[in-house]
């Protein structure tokens, strides 16, 4: 076993991504997540490691690293204090076959525990401890109900992967293993996509957080998308459950998901978390930009949604504070008229508005719906999804301007590609209100609630609802009657393009 320690060079570093969903951890990043832990745990014989969602082992592999130095005093032959690590301390659970082998070369030098060519010459499995326990899927109709999965999709013969993931389809990890973990930890896969032209993907490491969470492990860690933040399909109640937890110590933010996994684009970035279950108070938030890091203790539950930049905190803080109604309440939903984006134009009937590239065109008197009454009013739409395109949200952004957000007339009407901001008696009315959305503080609002390219009603949330929208409004008013600061407008100003 004295072999077991020489890895030079990192083959770990070099492997290509399943897909931008499943993605390895590279080693660098396992590096970061393991420092957050408690130095002393190293120097512990008796806790017991858990990676549920195990792709490369790198996460099994430098817990076996620290393990071997930190328990030096507890065994001093290395041999002995190997076997005791690998039979009683790290555990894995893969996502797919493929990911069992790979796990299990990088844990044990071989993709069978038990070889000839093992690091570990008495595990009396091929499996080790990382370990496949072939749970199904839980079919209620046409959907899994522990995971969401699409029967028709993922219902597949005994050759083909069907990802029933082990560790959100066992309704006990715990006794599959028959023992308690201390520390879980690693990368979920991100999403699972639901079949169909059209179809949206389902989030679901969120689903691996909650079952990790029910298994009360002293310590969590994951890494997994920043979307819950403030939007994501489905993601409501674990938003309101992480952000009420109280057991969140530290959350590093990263906007831009290529700072730490290179090559992959996740829009909105990414975070990781490290939850201990003894803690209580306000929660270090680490804002990762490039190489800047800035480091504030906050509340991740003074909002319905956490606000990752702390400047930008205050200032939506400052215009929370003045009270009153909001967008939200104001603007349409999605779809606002139940066109789909993909509807097509028929040659008479009522004006309607397309994406870009088509403009206004007609739809068919009896395809649309006006359940908000709104139709016959003068109306401002702007884009479903204004920021298409870019997923780096720590760079300046424009989101509405004049090519994209339009005053309409009354009996006018939209497809999904638009959303209606606003609906008014008179043109003018309408215009000014266009003219609120695109100040930089308004759309600053807006931003801090966004987390990917799609923005909706709920986005509005920090965007007050005047009484009256009058022409002369200006950032400069606004500042004024929100009492944001120089330096806070100079925050907005860096991170709201011009709207030409």
């Amino acid at each position: 076993m004295n072999s077991y320690l020489q890895y030079n060079p990192d083959v770990l570093s070099c492997l290509a991504n399943l897909s931008n969903d499943e993605v390895f951890t590279p080693p660098s990043l396992v590096h970061q997540i393991l420092d957050e832990l408690p130095k002393e745990i190293w120097s512990n014989p008796d806790l017991k490691f858990l990676d549920p969602a195990t792709k490369s082992g790198v996460f099994l592999r430098e817990i076996v690293k620290r393990l071997n130095v930190g328990l030096v005093k507890e065994f001093a032959d290395e041999n002995i204090r190997l076997r005791h690590i690998f039979n009683n301390q790290v555990f894995g659970i893969p996502i797919t076959d493929l990911t069992a082998l790979i796990s299990r070369r990088t844990l044990y030098c071989s993709k069978y525990a038990n070889s000839k060519y093992s690091v570990f010459d008495d595990c009396e499995t091929d499996e080790g401890n990382i370990r496949q326990f072939n749970h199904k899927h839980n079919w209620k109709g046409a959907t899994c109900e522990d995971c969401g999965a699409n029967k028709d999709v993922y219902e597949r013969g005994g050759d083909y992967e069907s990802y029933a993931y082990d560790f959100i389809h066992s309704k006990n990890p715990s006794k599959d293993f028959n023992m308690k973990f201390d520390v879980i930890i690693g990368n979920p896969p991100y999403q699972l996509e639901t079949g169909g032209s059209g179809k949206q993907a389902k989030p679901i490491y969120q689903k691996f957080v909650q079952q990790a969470i029910k298994m009360k492990p002293r310590y969590l860690s994951m890494i997994i998308p920043a979307r819950w933040y403030a939007g994501g399909f489905g993601l409501d109640e674990f938003r309101s459950e992480m952000l009420n937890s109280n057991k969140i110590s530290k959350l590093v933010d990263f906007e831009n998901s290529s700072d730490v996994f290179p090559g992959v684009d996740i829009a909105g970035g990414v975070c990781y978390f490290l939850l201990d279950n003894q803690f209580s108070g306000k929660s270090e938030v680490t804002t990762v930009r490039k190489s800047e890091r800035q480091t504030s203790h906050r509340n991740l539950n003074e909002f319905n949604i956490f606000i990752r930049n702390p400047k930008a905190e205050d200032i939506v803080r400052k215009v929370v504070r003045n009270g009153g109604k909001f967008l939200d309440s104001f603007v349409s939903p999605i779809k606002p008229f139940g066109l789909p984006t993909n509807y097509s134009p028929k040659q008479s009937g009522t004006p309607c508005w397309f994406k870009q590239s088509i403009g206004l065109k007609y739809a068919g008197v009896s395809d649309f719906t006006d359940n908000y009454k709104i139709k016959d009013y003068w109306k401002v739409l702007v884009p479903k999804a204004p920021i298409a395109g870019q997923t780096d949200f720590g760079k300046a952004i424009r989101l509405y301007h004049s090519r994209n957000c339009f005053v309409v007339k009354p009996g006018e009407i939209c497809v999904e590609s638009y959303i209606v901001a606003g609906y008014f008696n008179s043109e003018v009315e309408a215009k000014n209100y266009r003219a609120y959305l695109f100040s930089k503080v308004v759309r600053f609002l807006i931003i801090q609630a966004t987390v990917s390219q799609d923005v909706n009603r709920k986005n509005f949330r920090f965007v007050p609802k005047l009484d009256d929208y009058i022409s002369y409004i200006s950032d400069e008013e606004l500042c004024e009657k929100w009492g944001i600061t120089n330096s806070e407008w100079r925050v907005i100003d860096e991170a709201i393009l011009d709207t030409e």
